[in-house]
């Protein structure tokens, strides 16, 4: 039963990756192409208009210099990867206000390609939609966004019990096996003396030594962490980091505590007595 509750969880673990996947999946872009013919005609006039009319200015500097917002002008990173720009303006970001309602969609690509193309800028082919579909059959933002934390944002109600279920299969299993291997599968009534071997006295100094390993990993990526979170520019902490180094420790203190009962720990089997007591 042990096996049959791990293999259940694996194919609960299958399918709840599937339903994240699909949630967090980007929409397919339509390509428009009268939106693409205009978009060298319009960029220039009503994205520069835009930029000044919706706020932009304010935080980004009439010259991109950059002020409460960073600095757009001579941004290698907007010039790297264009459709991230695309993003933020559709989805926001920090203080950053999504502009995907409040713009339409040729305003949204002429802001784009006006920041992409003014102070000093330049992209060598604009950015349409077919250049956005393209970017987005790579790992999209806000998929990484969500796999990196234990708990998305948009998680929902089958998510939460698919989850639940898989972590009380997951326990049930190991515990399952974690009994089989220090006690067997049958008890036998008596005192049972172990002796330790070279090979359990190794394993559990390994154990041991991985377990201290993790630990200083783990403290060192909360100082990190922490660091980042409060710096001027906020880092997102390495959630996924963090749960593995300390699944890691639990993981490895259970095994040492395993070891340790099978081959460090004296053990006694009771039985019960004619009463159906048993003989305490």
């Amino acid at each position: 039963m042990p096996w049959v509750a791990i293999v259940c969880a694996a194919i609960m673990w299958i399918l709840l990756l599937f339903l994240f996947n699909k949630e967090t999946a980007p929409e397919p872009v339509t390509v428009d192409p009268a939106v693409v013919a205009n978009i060298s005609r319009e960029y220039p006039t009503i994205g520069k208009e835009l930029y000044a009319s919706a706020g932009c200015v304010g935080c980004h500097g009439a010259q991109g210099q950059g002020g409460v917002g960073p600095a757009l002008a001579g941004d290698a990173k907007i010039l790297k990867d264009p459709v991230y720009v695309h993003n933020i303006l559709i989805n926001g970001k920090g203080g950053m206000p999504a502009y995907g309602e409040k713009l339409a969609e040729n305003e949204i690509y002429a802001v784009a390609n006006y920041v992409l193309n003014s102070w000093g800028n330049k992209i060598p082919e604009l950015l349409t939609p077919a250049t956005v579909a393209e970017g987005q059959t790579k790992i999209d933002p806000a998929v990484l966004k969500n796999r990196s934390r234990f708990v998305p944002e948009d998680i929902k109600l089958p998510e939460i019990f698919l989850a639940t279920f898989i972590m009380v299969l997951l326990t049930y299993g190991l515990i399952g096996l974690y009994s089989v291997w220090t006690e067997g599968t049958e008890l036998h009534p008596g005192i049972h003396k172990v002796r330790s071997t070279p090979i359990a006295m190794l394993a559990m100094v390994t154990t041991l030594g991985l377990t201290l390993l993790f630990s200083v990993l783990f403290a060192r990526q909360m100082v990190i962490d922490y660091a980042g979170w409060g710096a001027s520019e906020p880092v997102m902490p390495n959630v996924t980091a963090e749960g593995f180094y300390a699944a890691m420790i639990l993981l490895l203190l259970a095994l040492a505590i395993g070891l340790y009962k099978k081959f460090f720990m004296d053990g006694e089997v009771l039985v019960e007595d004619a009463s159906g007591e048993f003989p305490w």
